[in-house]
């Protein structure tokens, strides 16, 4: 696989590697056992101990700042920055039928094989390779001042909102797509007023655009 040439991944054996990035939906189609699901599982755990560990020697925090930080750097839109950087679209198998959808690059997909690619890593080499790899691809993204998107917007409004005492509602004004892919959009009112807009393909992620909306707004 090229895109384990360009990680500087020399593997053991290729076929976990395949098996990160074949989603259910291709396995469905071509008759196949295993998808990354369980990859997934061992590549999310195995990633919360690197973070934990990275947290703990460069942050002189105290535990509830560095269990924040933690989630935010594994959340799912992180995981995302971190696949579509890597250019794991252009990797991932799916069915034909989520292609068409756009499968490739949707959120929750890339995320998910980011963490299978983990636990692909794990199994083929160890724990000190995937150290290795989140230190020197994932860290550099962490700590890049540009890099915006771990940003719980939400309980930065929350926070600014509770020194006035006003309400926060997040109201969902429209959704439309089928069932399995829908697109929500979501309004923030604080105080009864309508101060930011956030569209996502999720709930959670349009309520996260719609107080960063406000937050840009200057909210008061």
């Amino acid at each position: 696989m090229e895109i384990l040439k360009r990680l500087n991944i020399r593997p053991n054996n290729i076929s976990i590697y395949e098996q990160a990035f074949s989603h259910s939906s291709y396995c469905n189609e071509h008759g196949l056992k295993d998808n990354y699901e369980r990859l997934e599982f061992l590549g999310d755990s195995v990633l919360d101990l690197v973070i934990s560990e990275y947290l703990y020697i460069s942050k002189n925090l105290e535990e509830g700042k560095m269990t924040k930080l933690r989630a935010a750097y594994v959340c799912e839109n992180a995981l995302y920055e971190y696949a579509i950087k890597l250019n794991f679209n252009e990797y991932i198998k799916v069915g034909k039928g989520e292609e068409s959808s756009g499968g490739k690059f949707r959120k929750a997909i890339l995320a998910d094989t980011f963490e299978a690619f983990l636990g692909a890593i794990y199994i083929d080499q160890g724990l000190e390779k995937v150290k290795e790899f989140i230190f020197n691809k994932i860290i550099p993204i962490i700590e890049n001042p540009d890099t915006d998107f771990f940003v719980d917007y939400k309980s930065l409004l929350q926070e600014i909102v509770q020194t006035n005492q006003k309400a926060i509602e997040y109201e969902i004004i429209k959704q439309v797509g089928p069932p399995h892919n829908k697109i929500f959009t979501i309004a923030v009112l604080v105080g009864g007023i309508k101060l930011g807009i956030g569209i996502a393909s999720s709930k959670k992620q349009a309520e996260q655009e719609a107080a960063k909306d406000a937050l840009n707004k200057r909210v008061e």
